[in-house]
Formats: structure tokens, sequence, C-alpha cells
């Protein structure tokens, strides 16, 4: 969820309205412990990792969205530049004013897939084929600011989700026509400053549903996937998150998810039954963060630095998975 700097300090103060609600650790759910920063980015550079998608090495993906880079780091630390989407000429971007990459997602032959906000017609979702430049396979609203991605490999769709226009789009994983697939006031924005309206902003495909976070209202979101491919009713399944960004689930708890705060610098822990409890802080190297990822016993959690203007850093920690369902 970018920032132009000199917006940081309005933003940060409309996003991080309101407190976290809290509680002890409950028997057999997961517990975080052991956060290392094992990666320095340089803020300079524009390298502020928005999105993470994780390569079968236990490396990951991220999306440097000022900088329009891709990035693989390991879990030692060592970055590559893997892709940087291509400059576009005055661009017109709500939200931040400037051309960004936000969210990726990986198929499992090792294709990527990224959304690039611009204000022009190179809006839309990108494909960056192992080996290949990036290239465009669906043009998005190009007043529309899309954020989140995730991939439903097995229907073979992307859905994309939109922090301005309140939508989630699913689009052909081959590229083509996008659809508004989900629409509601549950996903769209709500009364903040201009740089801080931004509504249905992390994504991901879980259990035969998409979930979405929506940042000026604090909640997660759930939407099933009917037999037929349409959008269920949208549920929402947890409040009070302010400021939440992206998530990730926990592997063996089921519906339980592990979510970005960026406005406070925290992750916190959500339980199924929709309550919540902080697990991360800015103690813990935490400096607006902006995604998770989850596999096994480690949780990643890329960290962009878009107001505190300090550390940008991937941060790797252990998840005790207490089993419980």
């Amino acid at each position: 969820m970018p920032r132009l700097p000199r917006l940081a300090g309005v933003t940060a103060a409309a996003l991080a309205l309101g407190l976290l609600a809290s509680a002890p650790a409950a028997g057999g759910e997961p517990t975080v412990s052991d956060p290392r920063v094992v990666a320095h980015f340089d803020l300079a550079q524009g390298q502020t990792p928005e999105n993470i998608a994780l390569e079968p090495d236990g490396s990951a993906d991220l999306t440097f969205a000022s900088a329009r880079q891709v990035a693989n780091v390991t879990r030692n630390g060592r970055t590559r530049i893997i892709a940087t989407l291509p400059a576009v000429a005055n661009p017109r971007t709500p939200v931040t004013g400037a051309a960004v990459v936000l969210g990726i997602a990986r198929a499992e032959d090792g294709t990527l897939y990224v959304n690039y906000a611009t204000g022009t017609s190179a809006t839309g979702i990108w494909r960056i084929a192992p080996g290949s430049a990036p290239r465009q396979i669906a043009q998005l609203p190009p007043n529309g600011f899309p954020n989140g991605l995730a991939l439903d490999e097995r229907r073979g769709v992307l859905y994309a989700a939109d922090s301005v226009l309140g939508i989630v789009w699913r689009v052909p994983r081959s590229g083509g026509q996008p659809t508004a697939w989900a629409m509601g006031a549950e996903l769209e924005p709500r009364n903040a400053p201009p740089a801080a309206r931004v509504g249905a902003n992390g994504l991901r495909f879980h259990r035969d549903a998409v979930w979405v976070s929506n940042s000026n209202a604090g909640t997660l979101l759930r939407i099933p996937v009917c037999r037929n491919g349409s959008a269920g009713a949208i549920e929402t399944r947890a409040r009070g998150l302010a400021a939440i960004d992206d998530f990730g689930f926990v592997e063996r708890h089921r519906d339980t998810a592990l979510a970005a705060l960026i406005g406070g610098s925290e992750v916190a822990l959500i339980r199924r039954d929709g309550t919540h409890r902080v697990v991360l802080t800015r103690e813990d190297g935490l400096s607006n963060p902006t995604s998770v990822a989850v596999r096994g016993r480690t949780v990643y959690v890329p960290s962009a630095a878009y107001f505190t203007r300090q550390d940008p850093n991937l941060l790797l920690a252990r998840v005790h998975q207490r089993a419980r369902d």
C-alpha cells in the first residue's frame, strides 16, 4: 500500500485510527517467535517491498513498489532483481501519483503475475515467465488501483483487488478481458484523505474462497467461489484490524491468518472466531509491514517503511503450530 513521501504523515494518521483488540494466546493456537530481519533494502532506490510470493526453495519473490521491480530474496538475505516493469510517461496513478508494482502471485510452473498501477493503459496484470521480460496480459481501469493478487490454479483464473474502485476483478490466467467478479460496500474505501482512501487491499485464495482485507474499514472478508465460478455473498470474518494490509494463512489451522497492520507496524494473529492479538511489533524489526506469507514453520513479513522512512526489510519468524484442528 504505497504512498508518496510528502503524504506520509497525513496517511499514517488516517490509517492508524482505532485500537486493536488483543487477548492472550488460547490453548492450541499458533504462536510466533524468533523474529529476525534477514534483508535490508535501499529506500533511496525505491526498494519498498509491497507483496510476496514464495518459491519452492524457500526464497521470497517481492515486489519493490516504488522501483517497479520484482526481486528474489533468499532466506539468507541475498537479493537479485528478476524484472523491472517498463517506465510510464506522466503516470496518473490514484493514491500514489507514481507508477507502482503491487500484488504478486506465483504459478506452479514458476510464472509470476503482478499488478501494475499507473493511471494509464499500462494498468493491469503483467506476466513474468521464467527468463522472459514482463508482458501485460490484461488491462484494468486506469482510474483504479489493482493491489492484492491471487491465482486459483485449478480454475485457471487470477483475482485482483482494486483498492479505489472497491472491486475484485477476475481474469483468465492466459489473459484477456477482466470481469468485475465481486462488488459491494464491504470492498469500498471509506471516508479518509485522498491518499488514504484504500478499500479492498490484500487478497488470498484460500479453501475455495477469495479472502480480502479492507484497509479503511479494518476488516477481513471472505467471498465464497460458487460452483459456477460466480461470487457468493461477502462475509465479514474479522473487524477492528486498524490499517490492515495483506495477510497469509497458517497451515494446519484452517482459517487462522497472520495479517500485516501497516499503520502500527504490527502483525496480528486473526483467529477463526474473528478475534485477534498482536504477535509481532516494531520492536521486532517491523517498519510498516505490507504483507505476510507462511510456509510450514516459517512466516515471512516484508516491511516497506512507507511512513517511518526507515529500514525497509524482510523479516522471518518461527510459527509454532500447536495442533488444535
